[in-house]
């Protein structure tokens, strides 16, 4: 009885601890920060972290984009990966899922982007950063010039589309790089005094003596900033820089963002194009949840009519136990956290199912029991001893579905399908648990004060 006692109340606090994380109220500071929620997303749906389906924003599919003939290096995409990813992250874009695509491309869900044809650029740009000697030629922000680094930036520049001729003053010449990116340690986009944004950079051990030895030989000369073939600015060097610098131009704020972002995070080892974009409004994804929701609802209300006209008493406590589960969940998404889709949603609902299936099995087994003439206390114990093999069987078969689907979506860009794996996943590790544990504590605490022999007893338990 103190067990069972400790128990029960283990139950409650879990259950108030996981509805206090649900609920859409104001948490503590550190209790936020642990949820990661995303300061701009409205207060809805308890607060989850909605997906692009369900949230709205940008789908952008990018692929490899090199010249006729040339092989794409070993391990090249999975890097160009993990670089868009951070710069994704760098942007500040919440629950962005960024996923190889096949050999040769990544697939990038933007959910709620401010501004999506900034961050695609930012995604696909190679981000090759120079520093240029301009040798006393005169070069200006804007234009495009080839480089020691990036020797054909003024034919990608023709061959991409319309070229303003003034930009390309030298198209037969090629600039020395001094240095190139790797000097940077970091790089922020920040105003100045005047309001104007710059980008601050600070250098690495290596990179400060490089850029120390340049920069002291060429005072009163100009270094050309070169992003890509782009000249960004042409500074003047006034003195020997050796630990920090400023990039200064006519950069707007999304544009000096995007910059610093691709200056932290490296240039991209192969170029990528863009081979499509979707955008996907939020009224769909909006529409989408109350539907889900109003299904969730009616599944959860059928399930708990049946349950109270099969098994009386036992299920209502499943029913509560149900309750605790559905809670559990949702504490476990947000925590995670679980960026919920569509089919995440589909799987939540089918896991609610499966959750009871759990509860009929160990029931059934109590019938059978009680029709041995075993005690009701006995009963309840074998019924739940001998349903769990069974329960562990089919939940086991489950989850091995979960995680091959979760391998096919993560292998070929299916983020729906990972997103339902997860869910599922999730959902019939909680059933285990509810069932087993849950479902068996309240039974417990019912039969506590509960006649052994009572025949009303078995008559409210349905038996």
């Amino acid at each position: 009885m103190r067990n069972n006692t400790f128990s029960l109340a283990v139950v409650v606090l879990l259950a108030l601890a996981a509805l206090y994380i649900v609920l859409p109220v104001d948490h503590p500071a550190w209790l936020e920060r642990s949820l990661s929620r995303d300061p701009e997303a409205p207060r809805d749906l308890m607060d989850l972290k909605l997906g692009l389906d369900l949230r709205g924003g940008t789908q952008v599919l990018l692929e490899s984009d090199l010249a006729e003939g040339v092989a794409l290096p070993d391990g090249a995409m999975s890097t160009a990966k993990t670089i868009v990813e951070n710069r994704v992250n760098g942007l500040g874009v919440a629950e962005a899922v960024v996923q190889n695509q096949g050999d040769n491309r990544i697939i990038v869900e933007l959910p709620g982007v401010r501004n999506p044809d900034q961050a695609v650029e930012t995604l696909r740009s190679t981000g090759q950063l120079e520093f240029v000697d301009p040798a006393g030629s005169t070069l200006a922000q804007g234009m495009i010039i080839n480089t020691t680094n990036h020797p054909n930036a003024v034919q990608t520049a023709q061959e991409g589309g319309l070229v303003d001729p003034s930009s390309i003053p030298y198209p037969d010449r090629v600039f020395q790089t001094a240095m190139t990116g790797e000097v940077l340690r970091d790089a922020i986009a920040a105003p100045d005094q005047y309001g104007n944004w710059q980008i601050n950079f600070g250098l690495t051990s290596e990179g400060s003596t490089t850029f120390f030895n340049y920069t002291s030989s060429h005072i009163g000369q100009p270094m050309a900033i070169v992003l890509d073939g782009h000249v960004l600015s042409a500074p003047t060097i006034n003195a020997a820089i050796s630990d920090n610098g400023v990039i200064t131009g006519q950069f707007t704020q999304s544009e000096a963002e995007s910059l610093a972002v691709q200056m932290r995070y490296g240039a991209l080892p192969v170029p990528l194009k863009v081979v499509d974009i979707r955008t996907i409004g939020a009224s769909l994804g909006q529409d989408s949840v109350s539907r889900s929701l109003r299904a969730a609802i009616v599944g959860m209300i059928a399930v708990v009519i049946y349950m109270l006209a099969l098994y009386r008493l036992p299920g209502l406590l499943a029913a509560a136990a149900l309750l605790c589960y559905i809670v559990f969940n949702l504490a476990i998404y947000k925590l995670i956290p679980v960026t919920l889709t569509l089919p995440g949603i589909a799987g939540f609902i089918l896991s609610i199912g499966m959750a009871v299936d759990a509860n009929i099995l160990i029931f059934e087994r109590f019938k059978e029991e009680m029709r041995a003439g075993r005690s009701l206390r006995l009963a309840v114990e074998t019924g739940f001893s001998r349903a769990w093999p069974a329960i562990w069987d089919s939940n086991l078969s489950t989850l091995i579905t979960c995680a091959v689907l979760f391998w096919f979506g993560n292998t070929f860009g299916a983020s729906t399908v990972k997103g339902f794996a997860i869910t599922l996943a999730v959902g019939v590790l909680l059933s285990m648990f509810s069932a087993v544990f849950v479902t068996r504590t309240f039974m417990r605490s019912l039969l506590a004060g509960t006649a052994q022999k009572s025949s009303t007893s078995r008559s409210l338990l349905g038996y």
